[in-house]
């Protein structure tokens, strides 16, 4: 297969590593690898490299990191690159200038079965919602967010109790594929783009923020484990334990159980032993596995209530 093609990379977090090195080591040309500029991080806020970047450079590939996608210079830059093909992989909302570029067009991986889980968000939500398959389809780039012609998808099942972490492995893996085999079909005009259909069916996938990773206790049992496991291992679910009378203690709950049935407790109502944290909801419970406090790593629950004295008294909302 002819794979003479050139190429220009766009990618910012490991998700996106794994395309960029299936389409590297499948011999195509990667001209140019397009990620955001290094930022400060962690206690000493020194420059840290996005992980695109990393693997570019152990790969001795062309590196351009603009500040600002419009800005002339790196628009010059990139059309000196003379690129056939732009590909997207976890990066940011492209300006008509950049996507429009190439000869063959822009497209891009989204973590989803387009067009369900348009968004920021597409694997957190699908497993809150309580999907049990979702996947990865490459499309065209165009004005609106996630809404160009799709052209390959690849199908991925979710586990009953699988977390965001999981399913992010193994989407990666399969993205790296579907990133290849949609260059190979685009090069080898063996594809047709299908326009996305409209419904008022459609789910979609916010960005998160605090307020939404909140968990909601009014939720049936099932719906709230699948909220748990759906922002874990980030950005993770949280509540608060409410006392009468002293500070409220917010906690980040990493991983649960569930357990339906009947039951005489008040809904958030927590009962606990040695080994155990139950909170309760409308139509059952939840097994507390792994938790967080204030200030303090995850730990596991048996752990946790060892250094932890919990009341009865306490419910979680």
């Amino acid at each position: 297969m002819n794979r003479n093609k050139k190429i220009v990379f766009m990618g910012t977090p490991q998700f996106a590593v794994e395309s960029l090195k299936k389409i590297h080591e499948s011999g195509y040309k990667v001209v140019g690898v397009v990620c955001p500029p290094d930022r400060p991080a962690g206690r000493g806020h020194k420059l840290q490299a996005c992980d695109v970047k990393k693997y570019a450079l152990s790969q001795e590939l062309n590196i351009l990191q603009p500040e600002k996608l419009k800005n002339p210079e790196f628009l010059e830059s990139l059309k000196e690159l003379e690129a056939d093909l732009f590909i997207i992989v976890a990066f940011r909302m492209l300006p008509k200038e950049v996507w429009s570029m190439p000869k063959f067009g822009t497209f891009n991986i989204h973590g989803s079965l387009l067009p369900q889980y348009r968004g920021a968000a597409p694997i957190n939500w699908a497993i809150i919602n309580g999907e049990i398959k979702t996947g990865v389809t490459s499309f065209f780039i165009d004005e609106k967010i996630d809404t160009g012609a799709t052209l390959l998808y690849k199908v991925c099942e979710i586990g009953e109790n699988e977390n965001v972490g999981a399913v992010h492995d193994k989407l990666m893996v399969l993205g790296a594929v579907l990133a290849t085999e949609t260059c190979d079909a685009i090069f080898n005009n063996s594809i047709s783009p299908k326009t996305q259909k409209e419904s008022d069916n459609l789910k979609e996938a916010p960005k998160l923020f605090k307020d939404n990773c909140r968990i909601d206790w009014t939720k049936d049992t099932l719906a709230v484990h699948n909220q748990i496991r759906g922002l874990s291992p980030y950005p993770v679910a949280w509540t608060k334990f409410v006392h009468t009378g002293n500070e409220d203690i917010l906690m980040k709950i990493h991983k649960s159980t569930h357990t339906i049935c009947e039951h005489d407790k008040e809904t958030t109502e927590i009962e606990t032993s040695k080994t155990e944290l139950k909170i309760y909801t409308k139509n059952g419970y939840i097994s507390v596995l792994e938790i967080q406090a204030p200030s303090k790593n995850k730990m596991d629950i048996r752990s946790f209530l060892n250094g932890y004295s919990l009341s009865s008294e306490l419910n979680a909302c």
